[in-house]
């Protein structure tokens, strides 16, 4: 930090397993992937190139390289992993992940109906490849799942060997965890945390009044996902109260 302020909550360092965050990289050029790390590096645990946007992303390998010389590991959105097992091309998607030697990936059902003992099987083989996030919700914005099915499919994805789960909220944050309105889903994510343990979910919050509201509940190292570039040193500041948002959250009473 640049100077000394007294009262401002302490922080995982990386390599984190808590207070982790997701940014989301939705097409930024070479040269804007290089400003983000020149400024937002300390901040980024991992980068997920949204939905199937690493098919079209010209200079690909540069652009993989560069988050790497900065530390970042990165991974291809979970969209890209349905398009191929619903095409029965999932050894393909592993060699994908090979040639561009990727270490982590993500597994998700959020545009494809999967049964969910068919999904922990994807997990489980690519569990021994990469390191696996998960991701459970749907992102049909009709389709509302029960908090006990959340709890379950969470609980089994864990199990059959993903690092984190994801709680959908699509890069909006209008789904999943999220009425259309962008308020949380109070009741569902407080459920949640009854039986799955907050550090191993990553809720997809990419909007500012979402990450305020998971701050304040879970705490200045709650792990966060699909935040933009342009917000994750915004996000920083919420995280450690010096925000008008959480300004008070962290001052001794």
């Amino acid at each position: 930090m640049n100077y000394t302020l007294s009262q401002i909550p302490d922080r995982t360092a990386k390599p984190r397993q808590s207070g982790l965050t997701m940014v989301m990289d939705k097409g930024l050029s070479l040269r804007e992937v290089e400003d983000t790390l020149s400024v937002s590096a300390d901040y980024i645990d991992i980068v997920k190139l949204g939905w199937a946007t690493s098919f079209v992303t010209p200079n690909l390998q540069q652009k993989l390289d560069a988050y790497r010389a900065g530390g970042i590991p990165v991974y291809f959105g979970g969209t890209l992993f349905e398009a191929f097992v619903v095409r029965n091309q999932f050894e393909d998607y592993r060699k994908l992940l090979d040639k561009y030697k990727l270490e982590y990936a993500e597994v998700s059902d959020g545009s494809l109906e999967m049964d969910p003992d068919q999904k922990c099987e994807y997990i489980r083989t690519l569990a021994q490849q990469v390191t696996v996030l998960s991701e459970v919700g749907s992102k049909d914005e009709a389709k509302i799942i029960p908090p006990y099915k959340w709890i379950k499919l969470m609980k089994q994805e864990l199990e059959a060997g993903a690092w984190k789960v994801i709680g959908e909220a699509r890069e909006g944050g209008t789904v999943g965890l999220f009425r259309s309105s962008g308020e949380v889903r109070q009741g569902l994510v407080e459920e949640i945390l009854t039986q799955v343990p907050s550090e191993n979910i990553i809720w997809e919050a990419p909007q500012k009044e979402q990450q305020v509201w998971f701050v304040k509940l879970l705490g200045a190292n709650v792990n966060v996902g699909n935040i933009a570039p342009h917000e994750i040193i915004p996000l920083e500041t919420i995280r450690l109260g010096l925000r008008g948002d959480t300004f008070s959250h962290f001052l001794d009473k």
